[in-house]
């Protein structure tokens, strides 16, 4: 199963290993990660699980759709080219090692 760093703002990093097809956001949420609040439980609708995914796995996660792109704008924190919605990554064997920042404000 791949594993996925979580990295809180404070610095503090926390590595899981998530179900392949589970969402970055569903293994925080089930392994009690603070700073993933996930208020519509990912269904792409509130932009309360920001991410920071890290430079070198951008490739590999891809760009936002249409309708997480639009979620993004409206995003607490400030979003960067390597924003994404955790709810929208889902986890498999080419994420391994995954590293994403959680943003500091998610509402």
């Amino acid at each position: 199963m791949p594993n996925v760093t979580y990295i809180q703002p404070n610095g503090q990093e926390v590595t899981i290993e998530a179900r392949d097809g589970d969402s970055v956001m569903e293994t925080a949420v089930r392994n009690g990660v603070k700073g993933i609040i996930a208020e519509c439980g990912g269904a792409c609708a509130c932009a309360t699980c920001h991410v920071f995914v890290e430079e070198q796995f951008m490739d590999k996660v891809g760009q936002p759709g249409d309708l997480e792109d639009d979620m993004l704008d409206g995003a607490a924190d400030n979003r960067t080219e390597c924003s994404r919605l955790s709810c929208q990554i889902k986890m498999n064997a080419d994420l391994d090692g995954l590293r994403v920042r959680i943003a500091n404000e998610q509402v």
